[in-house]
């Protein structure tokens, strides 16, 4: 076999080699260019936030009905201090009661331990057992405001599965969220890095 053919056909196989390196190496420089894009960080950061406030929105809009329904709970203990033949020491029970369940909540992390979460709703269904029948013997309210405080909190009450299911849709959006984009958002900071997914009710539509 020629000489000048063996160089050729060497020199073609080098070319090859070199080229087959460069597409190799362009293709991991692309792969880490895309997955330090600033463009896609910039993108994961905005829905990571999107969806913080969904959730955020979501649990202020639960506790503030919850916290109403403490506040009308007040409202009616007071209103039937004025009532003839109540039970001033029972009333008593009632308002110290109503006055723990705040200290006795449940927050967005330890309600992760689901018995703290029982624990409450133990508490606060007791309370508003205890009161119906004081406020309202027989279903017949003494006054007007008195049975305008027992059905605004039983609408409140009835109104508690909603918000939990509505913020269990938010929470899973979030947390598929951060599972799928932990690379995007390890580079943003710590707010975003150190994120942990939301505990979750876990009830049913």
């Amino acid at each position: 076999m020629p000489i000048s053919f063996l160089s050729s056909a060497k020199s073609a196989v080098i070319g090859l080699l070199i080229l087959t390196g460069c597409a190799a190496s362009c293709k991991r420089d692309g792969s880490k260019a895309a997955a330090l894009n600033p463009a896609s960080a910039a993108a994961a950061k905005a829905q990571f936030d999107v969806l913080r406030d969904s959730v955020d929105l979501k649990w202020r809009g639960m506790m503030d009905s919850d916290d109403q329904k403490m506040g009308v709970t007040r409202l009616l203990l007071r209103e039937l201090r004025g009532q003839p033949g109540t039970d001033a020491t029972q009333l008593q029970r009632l308002e110290r009661a109503n006055a723990r369940l705040k200290t006795r909540r449940y927050n967005q992390q330890t309600m992760a331990n689901s018995a703290l979460i029982d624990q409450y709703d133990t508490a606060q269904d007791s309370l508003l057992h205890a009161l119906y029948p004081v406020a309202a013997p027989n279903g017949a309210a003494g006054t007007e405001n008195a049975r305008n405080f027992v059905e605004g909190l039983q609408q409140l009450d009835a109104g508690v599965v909603g918000f939990r299911v509505q913020y269990d849709r938010a929470a899973k959006q979030y947390n598929d969220y951060l599972r799928l984009h932990q690379p995007e958002l390890q580079s943003l900071g710590s707010r975003y890095s150190a994120a942990k997914p939301f505990p979750l009710f876990e009830l049913q539509n």
